[in-house]
């Protein structure tokens, strides 16, 4: 765990015990599982968004993704009878086609990652609402599935399975962005990219890897809110989630110039957006209002980040200074 990690969760520690210290409803067993689902939810699509950032990019059609996912989703298993493990394969499989598309967008036709993603955004929103007629899409009385609502929707020991499943991801995603010759990749690229290919990175492929994994956990993260929420509109479902992920990676520590950032940061930036939410809520300020907590967490993580950036600058010019600086003879 390295600075920026330890000194988030210091915060996330101040902030809990000010809001227990205001509202002890805090603590109770229900609220902390509630907002440890949330947690898992937002986690899966925040840790997927980190990849896109971390390589210089953004990825602006997560929410539109859930919503599509999840429309599909449902009606296959519901209305078209196809086993849910099969759906759900399915799932992945379109998580990766979108994510294939916009990499190839992005690194073939140099188009940029703010356009691409931008442009899903609206194509995706557009086809879930064509799909199901703008209808919503949900369950039929009495539909159920014990084995799908219980891997996404159940609880083992009063822990929501969203959240360990996140836990799961984040072990894997730790392992291959921290571990592994792809993560070293990851960040070259999004520190300098044209560095990165001069020294025989194939960036191209890079890139488009962390928009695929992006797809695929943000096809994940639809499925698993599908399940929570059973009823989905196509016209609202997952609106402006992008920028939850988004936000809780900035929070973590993932900037948005690339080449910077940790699982372990992600995860509590998560964390400390979600307890930010629930103080809103347990303090009784209108729910109207969360948009703007969220973006004045957004403005106030990349400020931070950027007068970070600006300070190690400044560092290591003045230690290279020093370096480079002759040394004086003593005096005879």
């Amino acid at each position: 765990m390295n600075k920026k990690d330890l000194g988030l969760l210091i915060l996330i520690l101040v902030v809990g015990a000010v809001v227990a210290i205001i509202n002890p409803r805090f603590l109770l067993p229900i609220n902390i599982s509630n907002t440890s689902n949330l947690v898992g939810l937002f986690g899966l699509s925040a840790i997927g968004q980190a990849f896109v950032i971390i390589t210089g990019g953004i990825e602006l059609s997560v929410g539109s993704v859930i919503a599509l996912v999840g429309v599909l989703f449902v009606d296959l298993i519901a209305n078209q009878n196809v086993p849910w493990p099969i759906a759900a394969l399915l799932m992945l499989v379109l998580g990766i086609a979108i994510g294939l598309v916009h990499g190839l967008l992005i690194t073939r036709l140099r188009m940029q990652p703010f356009v691409v993603t931008l442009c899903g955004l609206l194509i995706y929103r557009g086809v879930a609402r064509f799909y199901t007629r703008d209808a919503t899409a949900g369950f039929a009385f009495g539909q159920n599935f014990p084995d799908l609502e219980f891997l996404t929707a159940g609880r083992t020991l009063g822990v929501p399975h969203s959240f360990i499943a996140m836990a799961i991801v984040a072990i894997a995603m730790w392992v291959v962005l921290h571990r592994s010759v792809f993560g070293r990749y990851l960040y070259a690229v999004g520190k300098n990219e044209e560095a990165a290919r001069f020294s025989g990175i194939r960036t191209g492929q890079v890139v488009v890897a962390a928009y695929v994994i992006c797809g695929v956990l943000t096809a994940v993260s639809a499925i698993f809110f599908a399940m929570y929420t059973r009823s989905i509109s196509p016209a609202s479902h997952g609106n402006f989630y992008e920028l939850y992920a988004i936000a809780a990676a900035v929070l973590g520590g993932f900037s948005l110039r690339g080449g910077e950032g940790s699982i372990i940061g992600v995860i509590l930036g998560t964390i400390l957006l979600q307890e930010l939410q629930n103080l809103v809520n347990l303090l009784g300020i209108p729910s109207s209002l969360n948009f703007a907590v969220m973006g004045g967490v957004i403005l106030i993580g990349v400020l931070v980040d950027q007068q970070w950036g600006s300070f190690r600058e400044r560092r290591r010019t003045i230690e290279a200074a020093r370096a480079n600086a002759p040394k004086q003879q003593p005096a005879e």
